[in-house]
Order: structure tokens, then sequence, then C-alpha cells
């Protein structure tokens, strides 16, 4: 591939950004701020999501009973400090939707799209760099109007956060609220966001890569963003699509998805999970981006097998749209096209398992360092292979026929979402967050919460299998009024109970972010011996990134390659240079 000429800058190259506060900092078009604003933002989505995650364990746990603080909330919500039904339900769509949409998606493709596409591959910025900034100002508005439906009149959005129709579509059916208009308006918003960063990040990585940065010199945490990008910017206006639809049944009166008028609810669920699918990619793709650098600074050896990674985050980025069924196999699906899904779920594992068995052979025979990315990060591999094992089980029709809508459902979208993105998540944070703000996190807390979120994560995750199995059912109020799920309440208490000690070890990592930030130990330019052209730069880095436009000469994971006195060769470090040839004679 030939190498890419030099981008032109969009800012002055490498200097300090001496503009007013508000453009500096709030309305900037910096990818570095416009990165560390999506962080803000997102964690602070992770956290309201998590509390509304111990309202619904308390119910489940403890049913009928008073919930802790329960008197400060309306009587919307709780009866004699009880939580309603209503309410329960409301938490349920609203903990999904935040998780997904606020938490998990712009803390992977957000955060990290924008602070690290420009320095892996050499660019001052982004390529729209006003663009960039209006992607992030349109989510806000979208959070705020999402939040805002808790204190609306009739209660938040309640049909669960895939709003299957015709449960969210009619009125007559459920009293659809004001608040499930405002979840429908603030997700069309939200995706225009998203739309206007994958555009930006596409074309940053095509256009504005430095000289020697050629396609399969990049390191894997660009491909899987740029592979993410596009596939956000093809799955997000299906969804934008429907939701429209869906506004439109709900205040125009049109009939898409209500059967009496002759509308199609199996429409709306084609739509949400045709959608759906390549989502859960998405939210899975960037982890494992940052997991392969990672795995590969820890292990202190080049990724194993490079280019089959490659491959397999193309391969799955493709076959992610042709896996869609299986969500609906108790829809009345003709058995011919089920086995069709079916067969195109189980392929679907072979890339992933590719990616699993390179990340043990990156391992194998390395020089480990356990920091806590490392930590993080070896954890990502283990938690992604226990989701994927239980999803190739429910890619099977007859086996999803029993688990579908159970707890075992829960478990597995969890030890995918929760025990692989948030893990990856905690990687990349803790790895490039002295590159953020030029500051080391502390170690000892971070193996605090490393420990802590591991165990009790599991503790409270793997139960859920068992609970799947014995048919407990999803969004379900209070199990104590199903005489076969009694039995489950000791089960159901110590999952709660180990969910409210997970939820609390956060705080150890919200205290090692905010402490670290104000009294952590400066950062050196490269504090963890890598080899990305990001650590070429100061911690933090200035605005425009480089004085001088970096050139690559090296692969991306040049580690123990013995051509050097240290264990790691940075990209933008030449060898051996060419002599200058000489002058002709009588040159001058």
């Amino acid at each position: 591939m030939a190498t890419i000429a030099p981008p032109v800058a969009q800012v002055a190259h490498g200097h300090a950004d001496d503009r007013p506060f508000i453009r500096k900092y709030i309305f900037s078009t910096d990818h570095k701020i416009i990165g560390i604003q999506f962080l803000l933002m997102s964690l602070l989505f992770l956290l309201i999501g998590g509390a509304l995650a111990m309202m619904m364990r308390w119910q489940l746990g403890f049913p009928g009973r008073p919930l802790p603080g329960g008197s400060a909330l309306p009587e919307t919500m709780v009866s004699n400090g009880v939580i309603l039904p209503e309410f329960y339900t409301s938490l349920v769509t609203m903990n999904g939707t935040l998780m997904v949409f606020f938490a998990i998606m712009p803390l992977l493709v957000g955060v990290f799209g924008n602070y690290l596409i420009p320095l892996k591959i050499g660019a001052h910025d982004m390529a729209f760099p006003r663009l960039n900034m209006a992607s992030f100002w349109i989510a806000v508005p979208a959070g705020v109007l999402m939040i805002s439906g808790f204190f609306v009149e009739g209660g938040h959005a309640a049909a669960g956060w895939t709003a299957y129709a015709p449960l969210s579509a009619n009125p007559e059916y459920t009293g659809v609220s004001t608040g499930q208009q405002l979840w429908c308006v603030s997700l069309i918003i939200l995706g225009l966001s998203s739309i206007l960063g994958a555009v930006n990040y596409i074309s940053t990585v095509i256009n504005c890569r430095a000289q020697g940065m050629t396609w399969f010199r990049m390191p894997l945490s660009i491909w899987a963003l740029f592979i993410t990008s596009i596939l956000v910017l093809l799955a997000m206006p299906i969804l934008s699509g429907a939701l429209i639809m869906l506004l439109f049944d709900q205040t125009l009166h049109t009939h898409f998805f209500l059967p009496p008028q002759g509308g199609q609810p199996l429409l709306w669920q084609h739509l949400f999970w045709f959608f759906g699918h390549p989502e859960v990619y998405i939210l899975i793709l960037p982890g494992m981006g940052f997991v392969s650098d990672i795995i590969a600074n820890g292990s202190r050896k080049p990724i194993f097998g490079y280019h089959s990674m490659v491959f397999a985050i193309m391969g799955i980025g493709f076959l992610g749209w042709i896996v869609w069924g299986h969500h609906m196999f108790q829809s009345g699906m003709n058995p011919t096209l089920g086995t069709t899904f079916m067969v195109s779920t189980m392929l679907i594992s072979v890339p992933s398992a590719i990616k699993v068995f390179n990340w043990l052979g990156t391992m194998w025979g390395g020089s480990i360092r356990f920091t806590v990315p490392m930590l993080h990060a070896c954890s990502f591999v283990a938690m992604f292979v226990i989701g994927g094992l239980s999803g190739v089980f429910m890619a099977s029709p007859p086996l999803d026929i029993y688990i579908h809508d159970t707890y075992f459902i829960v478990a597995h979208l969890h030890y995918v979402l929760f025990g692989g993105s948030l893990f990856a998540i905690f990687a990349a944070i803790c790895f490039w967050y002295p590159k953020m703000f030029g500051r080391m996190m502390n170690p000892t807390l971070g193996k605090a919460h490393f420990f802590l979120t591991f165990i009790f994560y599991n503790l409270v995750f793997f139960p859920m299998h068992q609970l799947g199995l014995h048919g407990h059912m999803r969004r379900i109020y209070d199990p104590t009024m199903y005489d076969f799920l009694k039995p489950l309440a000791g089960l159901n208490r110590f999952i709660s109970i180990s969910a409210f000690f997970l939820f609390a070890s956060q705080f150890l990592f919200l205290f090692n972010f905010i402490g670290s930030w104000i009294w952590g130990r400066k950062a050196e330019p490269n504090p963890w011996d890598d080899t990305g052209l990001e650590w070429s730069t100061p911690s933090p880095p200035p605005h425009g990134n480089w004085a001088v436009t970096p050139r690559v000469y090296q692969p991306p994971y040049e580690f123990g390659s013995g051509r050097t006195a240290e264990d790691f060769l940075p990209q933008d470090r030449q060898l051996n240079p060419a002599p200058t040839p000489a002058a002709a004679p009588g040159a001058r």
C-alpha cells in the first residue's frame, strides 16, 4: 500500500492553546478535549444507570420491602417506600437504554475514537473539527431529554429498552406517556450525533494518516474503531427511521406498527434488530482493539497474527449484518429461515475465536507485566469467552425457545457488554489516562478496584444462568408471585447483595480517577514503554499534537525485536537511515 501524504493541518502544529476558556474547554474543536468531554458525560450516565440497576436488584432481592431512602422519591415511583410496578418497568427500560446508548457506546466510540484516532495515525486533529464539536453538543440535549422523562406527567418510557410494538406505539394498549415520546426523540437526536462522529472518524482514518502509516501499519485499536464507524454509519439511520415511524404512531396516529389498522408489529422487531445486532459489535469491537494494544504491550511481544486479527475484525463487521433474526426465533419464523440464521450466528463465532486464540498466542511465552490495564484486558478475554460460549447455545432455535426471555439471556448479555465492554473500558481508561491528563492513576487502588469488580461481577451474573435454566423470566416485578420461582428467592437475594458490593466497588475507581487527576504522580511521555505514535507527544499533548508531523517507519507492535537497546521500537523511530546521496560533481 502506498504511503499517505502528510495531512493538511487543521490547526497550527503543537503549541499551547491560548484561546479563551469557553472556546478551549467548552465549545472546543480540539479532538482531545472533545474526547474528555465524552468521557465525563458517559461516566455520569454510567453512574446513573448503575444506580437504577441497584433499585431493580433491591426489588428482585427484597420484594415488598421499602427501598432505603425511597421515601424521598415521588409517589408516582414508590408507595410507602416500596417501588411501584410501573416505576419498576421504567427502571428496566432506562437501565438498558442509558447503559447501551449513553454509557457503553459513547465510552468506547465517542471517547477513544475522538482521543486516539488522530494521535495514533499521526494527524493534528480530526478531518472536520467543527463537525466533531457538533457531535458532542448534539449528544448533550439527547441525554437531558432522556433523563427528563422521569419528571414528566405519566412517567417515563416503560416498554423495555427494545420498545417492542404495539406495546410502545398505542396509548390504548399501555397509556403511552410523554416519557415514551421523549425516549424516541432523545434517541433520534443521539443517532444524529453518532452519524456525524462516524463520518468524521472514517474521513480522518482515510485521509489524514501520516507518511508511512499504511493500512497494515495501523494499530488494531484504529482498525476496530474504523470498522465500528462504518457499522455506526450504516446502522444508526435504520434505528432513526424506525424511531421516527414509532413516534408518528404515537403522535400522528399513523399505523406502521398497529395491527388493528393493518400495521405490522414484527416490522419494528426486524428494523430494531437489523440495527441491534450490528450495535452489539459496535459495543464490543472497539474493546477488542484496545485490548489487543494493551495485551501486546503487557506481554512485550508483537500481536500474534496481526493480519488475521484485521481480517477477523472485518469478518465480524460483515457477519454482524446477517444474524439479526436469532433475536426473533419465537416470532413464528419459517424453520428454513431460522436454520439460516442459526448457521450464520454460529459462523460469526469463528472470527471471534480467531481473536481469542491470537490474544492467547500473544501472551504465550511473553514477559508479562501485570499492570492494572493488563489485568482488565485479561479479564475481558475471559469474560468474553464465557459470554460467547453461552451465545453459541442460544444460536440453536430449540434451546433458544426454552431460555428465551429468561435470566439466561440477561447473564449472556452482561457477560458480553459488562464483562466484555466495561472491562475493556476500564483497561483503556487506565492505559491512556496518563496521556489524557498527564498523571498516573494509583496502581494500588487500581488493583483493588479490579479484583473487587472481577469477584463481585461473577457473583452477580454467573448465577443468573441458573435462574434462567429454572425458568426465571426477565422484566418480572415480583418473583414471589409465582410458586415455581419462590425456591429461587435465596439466590435472588445473593445476587442482589453481590450487586450492591459491585456497585460500591466502582467508587474506588471514581476516587482514583478524580484523585489522580489532582494529586497523581506526573506522567512521563511514554510511561508504558509503548510503540504507538501517541506516546511520542508530551503528556498531555499540546494543541495540534506535534510540532512536526511524524513519519512512520515501523509496524505497530515492535516489542522484543532485539533491534534496539530497549525492548520496544516506536513506530516513528527510523533505524539505519539511508545515507544522503553524494552531490554531483560541480554541484553547489
